[in-house]
């Protein structure tokens, strides 16, 4: 895990600036991410739990939209670049540095983690590691929101590695990501799949999945 691990921390931080500029908006142009994180926050406020971790939380912009919206949001990111980005755009918010399958935080202390598009770049084999890790911080009846290139599944039940502008990810089936995210202990209940909003071809997915 750890090659393919230095590979991306490297590639993100080399593109901290750029990758910053681009997502200031805050899915200003994206009324369908922003509607499935609205109701993230949403419920994980009628948890009574508001701690909400942003997994790979890049330059910090969604978990800034997090605490917006009432919850008390960190952000942890592999990108060193990342974590000094977003401390310096969003000062009063907590964002570390941190792999996504040893997260610094105790055990069933989360009402939410939201990972958007975070976990794109690991491989197959080594999902199920990140996931149960999601699992492992979040308390019992917390939310998981997971963003991520989708395929109907007619192409086949296998995920597709593709040339992402960063680093290589992977699209998934949908249906076989919901599936994983059970095996880990979580139960899917909702789900959006639609149209790419850019020419990259894939569906973009949005699956909200509680902890049993």
């Amino acid at each position: 895990m750890a090659e393919h691990q230095d590979e991306t921390r490297a590639a993100y931080d080399e593109v901290v600036d750029l990758y910053a500029s681009l997502f200031a908006d805050r899915l200003e142009e994206r009324p369908f991410a922003r509607a499935m994180i609205g109701t993230f926050a949403e419920l994980v406020r009628g948890t009574g739990n508001p701690r909400a971790a942003d997994v790979g939380c890049g330059p910090g912009h969604l978990t800034a939209m997090l605490a917006e919206w009432g919850l008390d949001a960190s952000g942890f990111d592999l990108s060193p670049g990342m974590v000094a980005h977003a401390r310096r755009a969003h000062p009063d918010l907590r964002f570390e540095e941190a792999r996504m399958e040893a997260l610094p935080v105790g055990d069933a202390a989360l009402g939410g983690v939201l990972s958007h598009y975070s976990m794109i770049h690991t491989p197959p084999g080594e999902l199920p590691a990140l996931l149960s890790e999601q699992v492992r911080v979040l308390a019992p009846g917390g939310l998981l929101l997971v963003s991520f290139f989708g395929t109907d599944g007619s192409d086949g039940p296998d995920p597709v590695r593709f040339d992402h502008k960063v680093t290589p990810a992977y699209s998934w089936p949908v249906d076989r990501f919901a599936g994983l995210l059970a095996d880990a202990g979580l139960t899917p209940f909702a789900r959006l799949v639609h149209d790419p909003a850019t020419e990259r071809g894939f569906l973009d997915a949005h699956v909200l999945a509680r902890r049993d």
